[in-house]
């Protein structure tokens, strides 16, 4: 057979696979704009037809291609060529649908056309600052894909046991956060100063591998309306111990000062970003609840926080919080028994959603500042 014919039944082949090799030099030389794509890292006219350049046609030197999910360090791990098998047709054109699909197509009201890209968007943050593992407070570009996503069986929830919303706790003394969590595995918490989102969401057996944590911000008023301040919190903490009996819990060793307060979790990945599900319309992954610190709340309000027994009743008596039997908890016996008469706070009334995209500093240390509190490692 000639090499002429050959060649003419490859080309629909070639085409597909064509303007996936990555070369670092030449794609910063010849990009300065991020969001142009579609030439392959400024290599265009060799993409495709080195099969001997690692452009994933070599099956020697490119074992499990694309199937590398675990982080197995192979040569799909190290090679700087885009494995055609991962290569996603749904983000740009391709010889079956020559106009690329930003969703438009035919334009639908109240939608924006997406970027588009032939080759996965890996050279999207050519020309700007990589985030590179590093919590850069002045913003960044990250390299790292989103990874993988659970079935929605497996799309993880969390809810506070304690503080319930509603509740009245005393004020400067310590008392221990509880979080009830499904459907992830915790307890896996990277390095945050070196592996800040660095690598793609895992899973294991389905669910999402990561931890999760805890954020609490000092409000004017329960019924709040203007929106907070995310570089301010009083307590954060990264929760990198696994649940035990499905809860997680924090210690808030110095307490908190007299005021009122709202309560959330971030329920991420290993490397810190916020967990990613398959479906758009979900419920809350994440939980968030408001109570009060009170000097008048009595001394025993915290006894719930040692084990969710006796949320500071203490035999019935409201700890000053609406001057009845009911001292956030259910009489006084379930530590933020849920659904019941929550100190008189409004049960559930400010349970508004939560969020938790927004980042900050996480570690294994709490610090405060005049300013505001942060995790330090």
């Amino acid at each position: 057979m000639k090499l002429s014919t050959i060649l003419l039944a490859a080309l629909p082949a070639l085409t597909q696979v064509s303007a996936f090799e990555f070369d670092i030099t030449s794609g910063l030389a010849s990009r300065s704009v991020a969001r142009q794509f579609g030439n392959g890292g400024g290599k265009s006219g060799n993409n495709g037809n080195n099969n001997n350049g690692n452009t994933g046609n070599n099956n020697g030197g490119n074992a499990n291609g694309g199937n590398n999910n675990g982080g197995n360090n192979n040569a799909a791990d190290s090679s700087l060529t885009l494995d055609p098998s991962v290569v996603s047709d749904g983000f740009g054109a391709v010889l079956t649908r020559p106009t690329a699909q930003d969703g438009q197509n035919p334009p639908a009201d109240g939608q924006a056309a997406s970027l588009t890209s032939k080759n996965n968007f890996i050279n999207f943050c050519v020309g700007q600052t990589l985030t590179n593992g590093l919590q850069l407070e002045q913003g960044s570009c990250n390299t790292a894909p989103i990874g993988q996503i659970p079935s929605t069986d497996n799309m993880p929830s969390s809810k506070f046991v304690f503080p319930a919303n509603g509740a009245t706790i005393p004020a400067n003394q310590a008392f221990t956060m509880q979080m009830a969590i499904t459907n992830m595995k915790t307890g896996t918490f990277v390095n945050p100063d070196t592996n800040y989102f660095a690598a793609p969401q895992q899973l294991v057996n389905g669910q999402i591998d990561g931890h999760s944590h805890v954020v609490i911000e000092k409000l004017d008023s329960l019924d709040q309306t203007t929106p907070t301040d995310p570089k301010k919190f009083a307590f954060f903490k990264g929760l990198n111990e696994a649940a035990k009996n499905g809860v997680l819990t924090a210690d808030v060793t110095d307490g908190l000062p007299e005021g009122v307060y709202r309560m959330g979790s971030i329920n991420a990945a290993a490397n810190h970003q916020p967990v990613i599900v398959p479906v758009a319309q979900h419920g809350m992954l994440d939980d968030i609840v408001y109570f009060t610190v009170s000097n008048n709340a009595g001394g025993n309000n915290n006894a719930g926080a040692q084990g969710g027994n006796n949320a500071g009743a203490q035999g019935g008596n409201n700890a000053g919080a609406q001057g009845g039997n009911n001292a956030g908890a259910q009489g006084g016996n379930n530590a933020g028994a849920q659904g019941g008469n929550n100190g008189g706070k409004n049960n559930g009334g400010f349970n508004n959603g939560f969020n938790g995209g927004f980042g900050g500093g996480f570690g294994r240390k709490f610090v405060k500042s005049d300013a505001f509190s942060r995790e330090m490692n």
